[in-house]
C-alpha cells in the first residue's frame, strides 16, 4: 500500500511536468512513469560496444533500406554498483547506429515491447516530414507502427523518443545517430567508432549504491547527476576501451543526446585533423575540442602518431572528472619520438 500510495503521488507530481505537448494527432498525453524499484536484477547491460558501427555504404546505388527498431525498458548499470531502469531501442544507449546513403528510401518499423510501461516513438533529424517520424510513430506497448522517408540530406543526426514528456523519455536513454553518407560514400578510414554523450537525472547523490531512480524535477532544472558516454559512466574504459594502432586512421561518430546538456568534445592528448562540422558538409581541420549541441553531431577524424591511451572527455571537465563523462581509446604500436619522446627519470638511490 505504501508502494502504491508513493507511485500515486509521483505519477500526479510527474504528469505536473509535463509540459510538452503530444504531436498532432498522437492521441491522449500520458504522465512519465516513475523507474522505483528497491533492488532490481540487471536484464542487460544496456552500453552499446564501442565497435558497434555499421559498414560503410560506399559507392553503391541508391535503393529501399528497412530499419527494424524495438523500444525496450531494462536494468543495466549507469555506474560502479549502481543500476538504473533505462529506455531505450533495442536495449542499447545509445540505439544501433542506422548508415544508409543521400537517396536511399528507408522502411522504419517501430515496435514497442509488450512488457513496457509507457508508448514510446522515434523523431529522426535525418526525416523531411511531420515530427521527424514522431507523428505517425506514437506506438503503445505491444503495437508496431510503420513509416517511410528519403534520406535527401548527407549528414550524421539524431533520432531519439518524441512521446511527451519528451525530455524524460531522452533523459532515459533514447537516442541514437542516424548517418547518411554521400554519394560515394564517405572516404576509407582504418576504424570506426560510436560515441553519444547523454544526461542522467537521478533521486540519489552520483556514486550512490544499489537501484537509482529517474528524477524529472531534475530534468526540469537541467542538473544531472550523471553525464556519460554510451549509457555508463566510464563504460568506455578498461576492457570495454576503443582499440587502435600506431598508423591508423580514427573517425568518431560523435553524437550528443542530451536532452538538456551541450558536449565540448575533446581528445586528450590529440588533435583532430578534420572535423564534420555540426555533423554536416562543412569541414574544418587542426581543431582541439569541438562543441557539440544537445540534439547533435560531429564526425572526427584523425590519424593516429604515438602509442598510449588517449582520454576522450567533456572538457567542462567537472562533468569527466566527477559525473563520467570519460572514455578511452587504446593505441599500440611502435614508439614514434620524432613526434613525442619523454625523458625517463632515474629514482635509483632515492
Amino acid at each position: 500500500m505504501v508502494r502504491l500510495l508513493t507511485l500515486i503521488a509521483l505519477v500526479a507530481l510527474l504528469a505536473g511536468c509535463a509540459a510538452v505537448s503530444a504531436p498532432s494527432g498522437a492521441g491522449v498525453q500520458m504522465p512519465v512513469l516513475p523507474t522505483v524499484a528497491p533492488a532490481m536484477e540487471v536484464t542487460h547491460d544496456v552500453m552499446l560496444p564501442a565497435n558497434a558501427v555499421p559498414a560503410p555504404v560506399g559507392a553503391r546505388p541508391a535503393q529501399t533500406v528497412t530499419v527494424e527498431l524495438t523500444t525496450r525498458e531494462v536494468v543495466g548499470y549507469l555506474g560502479d554498483g549502481s543500476t538504473y531502469t533505462f529506455w531505450t531501442f533495442d536495449g542499447t544507449v545509445p540505439g544501433p547506429m542506422i548508415r544508409v546513403r543521400a537517396g536511399d528510401t528507408v522502411e522504419l518499423a517501430l515496435t514497442n515491447a509488450p512488457d513496457s510501461m509507457l508508448p514510446h516513438s522515434i523523431d529522426l533529424h535525418a526525416v523531411t516530414g511531420p515530427g521527424g517520424g514522431a507523428v505517425a510513430t506514437q506506438v503503445a506497448p505491444g503495437q508496431t507502427k510503420r513509416f517511410r522517408f528519403k534520406a535527401l540530406n548527407p549528414g550524421v543526426y539524431v533520432y531519439h523518443c518524441a512521446t511527451p514528456h519528451i525530455p524524460s523519455h531522452i533523459a532515459n536513454g533514447m537516442y541514437g545517430l542516424i548517418v547518411v553518407e554521400p554519394e560515394g560514400g564517405l572516404p576509407p578510414v582504418d576504424r570506426e567508432f560510436y560515441v553519444m554523450q547523454g544526461d542522467f537525472y537521478t533521486q540519489q547523490n552520483h556514486g550512490t549504491q544499489g537501484h537509482l531512480t529517474f528524477n524529472p524535477l531534475a530534468v526540469k532544472d537541467e542538473n544531472p547527476t550523471y553525464i556519460v558516454f554510451n549509457g555508463r559512466a566510464a563504460g568506455l574504459t578498461g576492457d570495454n576501451a576503443m582499440k587502435a594502432r600506431v598508423g591508423e586512421t580514427v573517425r568518431l561518430f560523435v553524437g550528443v543526446g542530451g536532452p538538456n546538456v551541450s558536449s565540448n568534445f575533446h581528445v586528450i592528448g590529440e588533435i583532430f585533423d578534420t572535423v564534420y562540422v555540426e555533423g554536416g558538409s562543412l569541414q574544418n581541420h587542426n581543431v582541439q575540442t569541438t562543441t557539440i549541441p544537445a540534439g547533435g553531431a560531429v564526425i572526427i577524424e584523425f590519424k593516429l602518431e604515438v602509442p598510449g591511451t588517449y582520454i576522450l572527455v567533456d572538457h567542462a571537465l567537472s562533468r569527466a572528472i566527477d559525473k563520467g563523462a570519460i572514455a578511452k581509446i587504446v593505441v599500440e604500436g611502435d614508439p614514434n619520438p620524432s613526434v613525442f619522446e619523454a625523458e625517463e627519470i632515474n629514482t635509483a638511490g632515492h
